[in-house]
């Protein structure tokens, strides 16, 4: 069932997420449900508050960028890359060295994209669906999204991240945002406002 998705402004995206406690069938319906709500939404990565769920648990898919990680990964698609993952009570270390820019966009906040300073190596520890535990190292985009969904789970935005400048050119849109005032081609909530 695909989901509406919180936009700016909804108190879910501000607080910080507890930590799954355990498997349940209300638990894999949810995850095969944000998966659903992911892919029509068109995006690479969903958080649990994103659809009004305060759990530690996002999705990703990243693999519509397969040809770009493989040649960041010489010439290797990694596992993560082949479809739709799933990251339960995710902890993410950045690893010490180089910090790069990049665009960002989030579904929360439709058609806004801006660039962000992020570590480009984490180290990535979680749970998958089968509670079955995972560490390595990220690097490159995969490290980019997961800090991006992590943050969800921790009550922060991308546009936190933007320079203080770029954010007050924001705050008209981010404000018409908050009121309801967004579109997208997938399911919102609160819907749109009437004018």
């Amino acid at each position: 069932m695909v989901l509406p998705i919180y936009t700016y402004g909804q108190p879910i995206l501000r607080q910080r997420a507890p930590e799954v406690g355990g498997d349940s069938l209300e638990l894999q319906r949810l995850i095969d449900d944000m998966i659903e709500t992911m892919h029509v939404a068109a995006g690479v990565g969903l958080a649990a508050p994103q659809v009004g769920e305060p759990l530690r648990l996002f999705v990703i898919d990243l693999s519509a960028s397969a040809e770009d990680i493989r040649e960041e990964n010489g010439g290797v698609l990694p596992d993560w890359a082949r479809g739709a993952q799933v990251l339960i009570n995710p902890e993410v270390v950045p690893e010490v060295g180089t910090e790069v820019s990049f665009e960002e966009g989030c579904l929360s906040m439709p058609d806004l994209r801006e660039d962000v300073l992020r570590p480009d190596v984490v180290h990535l520890k979680y749970l998958d669906r089968r509670f079955q535990p995972h560490s390595f190292g990220a690097q490159g985009y995969l490290a980019r999204v997961v800090q991006h969904e992590l943050d969800h789970l921790d009550g922060v935005l991308f546009t936190d991240r933007i320079s203080p400048i770029r954010k007050r050119l924001l705050q008209r849109r981010l404000r018409r945002m908050a009121d309801g005032d967004v579109e997208a081609d997938y399911p919102l909530f609160p819907p749109r406002a009437p004018r």
